[in-house]
């Protein structure tokens, strides 16, 4: 028998370190809950020494899974880790992944630490981690630029003191393939007590080679890797969850393990986590790219249509293209709203909530004819944005676009209670509705980006928009769909506004990218 591949899932910690991509604490538990359906085992929920905000999402995280193991992130400082205890408490298994900087370049310029100093701090943390959980993690920091010899003395210690997973990362994705795989080897070879935890890694993509170092760890003998839905993460992203494991999955020949996902989720959960964050997936992206199973070429449809193996190494509907496609309309009734529902993992608290819910369905269904899974998805993600803010709200938009003329609108928001009005003319319809917004709000904000995707195909298709906003520093992403573009892109911009002018509490503690 093959061994045990675990996935270890970091979307909802290093995913939100994306410029603009932080979560409420209901989106994180929405996410949590498909991770869990996928059968996800660690799901790192974020780092609750951060904020209050942070600390409250991973506490309703751990409450509310039960097949998958919760985990929080913690420096090796006994408050980081006292806190993440605290936030787990609730979690049929938790666990504490507690990390300090072992490259000679972070332990001199960033910690001030001499080497003997870090290892002692190392083992002192996993030993605090031990008296919350005894299952503890311990990561040492930029593990892909430290001294062999030395990370080996660390690792040692820290498995000595409790350590049960190692994770290795790759923090700022320096690494090849070869070299990273043959650190692992080494490690494990080296260090007398290796065979009494289990080897990680977490690598980023800064090169282009998270997937592939991952996998080079994984043919060494690593069994535990960190990656997120989308290859989401701080700068250029994590190992994508959705690539390393079809890639195990796919090369049996060559792995000699395996994870226990059900890979037919991956497409919901990409989706999911798409549509929350504002980060729209390439077309061209492995695996859940919207070409990643299309054929334009004539031999390949021909070879296809004769043998699908002749240009496909993997069925679509393994990783849950066209499944699942129950379609809804207008004359579909409430129970099987709330049974689609359910079986997308969402829930709702109150009758009140399924009224407004299906109350919105019935008005999308009135524009378009057929409604899929991703505009469930997206008008509950709309709805979670409309109840988290309201300093801000678009009650009317009317905008003329016509053929030698310029653009204008005419905007009506509800502000803090009170109706105002406004109108503005622009380059294009789009760009008269934000500065008629502007006229109203005064902002102040930089429009970084802005960008369209259809959720489903057909013309009629919902358009999804996201907008990115900066302001003093402060970056942000507002979504908003609609089956008229201009109106969706009023929606985002407001909902980028009103993150922007109530931020989220997100400073993240220094040395936070593991």
């Amino acid at each position: 028998m093959s061994d045990k591949l675990i996935i270890f899932d970091t979307t909802l910690r290093d995913g939100e370190q994306s410029p603009g991509a932080s979560m409420t604490k209901d989106e994180k538990v929405r996410i949590a809950r498909a991770l869990e359906r996928m059968r996800v085992d660690v799901i790192e929920a974020g780092f609750p020494i951060a904020s209050q905000g942070d600390f409250e999402a991973v506490k309703a995280v751990a409450d509310t899974i039960r097949n998958s193991t919760i985990c929080g992130l913690a420096r090796a400082l006994d408050k980081d880790i006292d806190r993440a205890g605290e936030a787990l408490q609730g979690a049929n298994s938790a666990r504490i992944h507690t990390f300090i900087a072992t490259s000679p370049i972070h332990m001199q310029e960033k910690l001030r630490m001499q080497p003997d100093q870090v290892l002692e701090q190392a083992v002192r943390a996993v030993k605090r981690a031990r008296q919350h959980t005894d299952n503890v993690e311990f990561s040492p920091e930029d593990a892909g630029r430290s001294d062999l010899d030395f990370l080996c003395r660390v690792l040692e210690a820290v498995i000595d003191a409790g350590a049960t997973t190692l994770n290795i990362p790759d923090t700022v994705g320096y690494n090849l393939p070869h070299q990273f795989g043959e650190l692992i080897y080494n490690l494990r070879e080296k260090i007398p007590n290796s065979d009494k935890a289990i080897f990680s890694v977490h690598c980023h993509n800064d090169l282009g080679l998270a997937v592939a170092n991952s996998l080079s760890a994984v043919l060494n003998g690593a069994r535990q890797v960190e990656c997120t839905i989308n290859g989401l993460g701080e700068r250029a992203g994590n190992a994508a969850l959705e690539e390393i494991v079809m890639a195990v999955r796919t090369r049996q020949d060559v792995f000699s393990c395996d994870s226990e996902l059900d890979t037919t989720q991956i497409m919901t959960c990409s989706r999911l986590v798409s549509g929350i964050t504002g980060f729209t997936v390439q077309p061209n992206k492995a695996i859940v790219g919207a070409n990643a199973f299309a054929h334009e070429s004539g031999i390949h449809q021909d070879g296809v249509l004769k043998k699908r193996e002749t240009y496909e190494i993997m069925r679509a509907e393994d990783v849950g293209w066209a499944t699942n496609r129950m379609v809804l309309g207008k004359h579909s009734g409430r129970n099987a709203f709330r049974t689609r529902m359910q079986e997308l993992g969402i829930s709702f608290t109150s009758e009140d909530e399924v009224n407004a819910a299906f109350s919105r369905f019935k008005d999308l269904a009135d524009k378009k004819h057929d409604i899929f899974d991703e505009d469930l998805q997206a008008l509950m993600t709309e709805a979670g944005i409309e109840a988290e803010n309201e300093r801000f709200r678009l009650l009317a938009l009317k905008v003329c676009s016509e053929t030698g003329e310029t653009p204008d609108a005419n905007v009506t928001l509800w502000v803090n209670g009170e109706e105002k009005s406004a109108h503005a003319q622009g380059g294009g319809p789009v760009d008269a509705a934000f500065r008629a917004i502007e006229e109203i709000v005064h902002s102040d904000t930089e429009l970084q980006l802005y960008s369209v995707s259809n959720i489903t195909t057909g013309t009629d298709s919902q358009g999804e928009v996201t907008v990115r906003l900066e302001k003093a520093g402060n970056i942000v992403n507002g979504q908003g769909a609609d089956t008229d573009i201009v109106i969706a892109s009023a929606k985002a911009y407001i909902n980028a506004l009103n993150k922007i002018m109530q931020p989220m509490e997100r400073a993240h503690p220094q040395g936070a990218d593991v």
